[in-house]
């Protein structure tokens, strides 16, 4: 029952069904009827212009577009909205009082920068100076990154002080395996191998395994860290040196009469024949090469990555039994008997420098990791270190009373000297200034005469090989405490030695490369190349380079092809040619006509010959 609107409020009345039917949704081109009451259609709309009713479209809406390929429903994108960001300060409301990244020192990125902006190519192309333009911003923003990262260099090298007036060289290893925590107390060891001596040994690059072998045929791997015994053999037969190849696997041992490679399980893998009575080994990290020499007086380099000799360098100069390694150019330095040091590169058959250090023999060399200061040793009892930055003049003397017969430095630039049973150790001022001479020290005596030194890789630790055994040092300061995780990683595991190995041989350097300066192969050769320009003007009669090449102005209708270009500028080449042949005959045949004027003019005579 319906009941009637109340008073004072405009209530339409109820619609019948009919009248309450659905309407038909309306298109956007479809015009706008409006119903009148007697329900006749009253036509368009009274527009000023008749203009169709289009719905008006928000600024950046997506229109769904019907799909060709798929039939599913296509859902609009959301429109990006802009965010002021001003309402992004912090839950407080306080705005940053240092936006943006923290500023670098210009000097700290300078230290990184690779790249000489002053230097700018004459005449260079567009395309050129944009390809330059790009790699100086990657090597700017590399820099910078480099810079940032220096901070996360946490750790500090260690140092050893005494008190007021008090000489450091006169503090045993005993106070200094009390004073120092007990991680590093353990560090400090003594090995009594007095039935297989004397030793020589070898530490890994990552410096967490060390290999020792004895005159008597001992030869042991272990990782001395947690004192952990990966092999240990007798090869019944004399050891003369040995060491660690690209990795801890893989172990090459210098033997009476032959080079044997063993693995870290002590399986004999290889024996290379052609390294006869072999006294010292060098290994060559960054070019996969096994440096040798020996008593015959040749140099060889062994390729451990193909198996094969890359040189064989007859040093002329008799046994051969004083070698070391520049760390910064893998060039090989040789003492000899007469008091010179020569220096190798396997590209060379001759020596690349010859350098008078001693008035006898040469007893022991060495090179610090820069490349700048090499320390020798010889029979007048004399210590020297030499600067190799181009003068090879010697920066500082002294005398020794007993003479030094083993030399090594560690990558702060400490310097330890043999000499006998007692071991000396000199510091410097920093990693890239020369040890001082004056005052050593530390000083330890051993229980044997010294027969093999080496600093550990990135640890504060000594490695002595003595006729007692092997003695490991604590030596503050002597290791660089930061390392690079991806080129040596005391902590890596397997999988990653493994990655590791496949980068390294992708990245090898050609043993050509090898050189005094490594930089100048990142130079011109303008001597080479201006030799050659002469040359080729001689042979070709002219200078191609001259006059600017032609560029073909581009035409319509397809005529621009590049087929068209190059034959265009074919055409204009052998126009020029012509021209220039054609010039270079008629001076020969102007030159021939004088020549022939000169003979008809008179008889030759027998005295012609004399005439300039």
């Amino acid at each position: 029952m319906e009941t009637a609107p109340k008073s004072g409020r405009d209530v339409p009345p109820k619609k019948d069904k009919l009248q309450t039917k659905r309407r038909k949704p309306r298109r956007y081109w479809e015009e706008e009827t409006v119903p009148t009451r007697d329900g006749a259609s009253a036509g368009p709309p009274c527009n000023k212009k008749n203009r169709e009713l289009r719905p008006q479209r928000r600024k950046n809406a997506h229109i769904l577009k019907k799909s060709r390929i798929s039939k599913k429903p296509q859902v609009p994108k959301k429109p990006r909205e802009w965010k002021n960001p001003e309402s992004q300060r912090s839950l407080s409301g306080a705005q940053d009082p240092f936006p943006g990244p923290a500023p670098v020192p210009v000097e700290v990125v300078q230290k990184f920068c690779r790249i000489d902006k002053s230097r700018k190519l004459p005449r260079s192309k567009a395309k050129t100076r944009s390809r330059l333009e790009v790699a100086e911003a990657e090597e700017e923003e590399t820099s910078i990154k480099a810079a940032r990262s220096e901070l996360l260099l946490a750790e500090e090298p260690g140092f050893l002080e005494g008190e007021d007036g008090e000489d450091t060289a006169k503090i045993c290893q005993a106070d200094i395996v009390e004073a120092v925590d007990i991680a590093s107390g353990a560090k400090h060891f003594d090995l009594n191998l007095r039935q297989f001596g004397p030793y020589r040994l070898n530490y890994s690059r990552t410096g967490r395994h060390l290999a020792f072998g004895g005159r008597r045929g001992h030869v042991a791997a272990l990782d001395w860290v947690t004192k952990k015994l990966m092999c240990e053999i007798n090869v019944m037969e004399a050891v003369r040196d040995i060491r660690f190849l690209h990795s801890e696997a893989l172990l090459a041992v210098a033997q009476n009469r032959w080079l044997h490679i063993y693995d870290n399980q002590g399986i004999e893998l290889h024996c290379i024949r052609r390294c006869d009575r072999v006294t010292r080994l060098e290994f060559l990290p960054f070019h996969f090469l096994l440096a040798t020499a020996s008593e015959t007086g040749f140099l060889t380099y062994l390729d451990v990555s193909v198996g094969k000799i890359v040189a064989a360098l007859n040093a002329r100069a008799g046994r051969l039994d004083v070698m070391s390694q520049n760390p910064y150019n893998a060039v090989i330095h040789l003492g000899h008997s007469n008091g010179t040091v020569s220096l190798w590169s396997p590209a060379m058959k001759e020596p690349l420098a010859k350098i008078l250090c001693h008035r006898g023999g040469v007893r022991a060399v060495a090179v610090d990791s820069t490349g700048t200061y090499m320390a020798t040793s010889g029979l007048d009892h004399q210590l020297k270190i030499f600067d190799l930055r181009g003068t090879y003049q010697p920066l500082s003397t002294r005398t020794l009373p007993h003479g030094a017969g083993h030399l090594a430095f560690s990558q702060r630039g400490l310097l330890v000297a043999g000499m006998g049973d007692v071991v000396n150790i000199w510091a410097g001022q920093g990693k890239a200034s020369p040890p001082s001479l004056e005052q050593p020290y530390l000083t330890h005596r051993l229980s044997g005469p010294v027969h093999g030194l080496q600093f550990c890789p990135f640890e504060d630790v000594l490695g002595v090989g003595h006729s007692g055994g092997i003695t490991s040092m604590l030596v503050p300061g002597a290791g660089e405490p930061n390392f690079d995780g991806l080129e040596s990683n005391p902590y890596r595991s397997r999988k990653q030695r493994q990655e590791w190995e496949v980068k390294a041989l992708l990245e090898k350097v050609p043993a050509e490369l090898i050189c005094l300066d490594p930089r100048a192969l990142a130079k011109v050769d303008v001597i080479s190349l201006e030799q050659g320009k002469k040359e080729r003007i001689e042979r070709l009669g002219y200078d191609p380079e001259a006059k600017a090449p032609f560029q073909p102005k581009p035409k319509q209708k397809g005529r621009s092809s590049t087929a068209s270009l190059v034959k265009r500028k074919r055409k204009v080449m052998d126009e020029e040619h012509r021209d220039k042949v054609r010039q270079s005959l008629q001076q020969q045949q102007q030159r021939h006509k004088e020549v022939k004027a000169k003979s008809t003019g008179a008889w030759p005579s027998a005295l012609d010959r004399f005439v300039r």
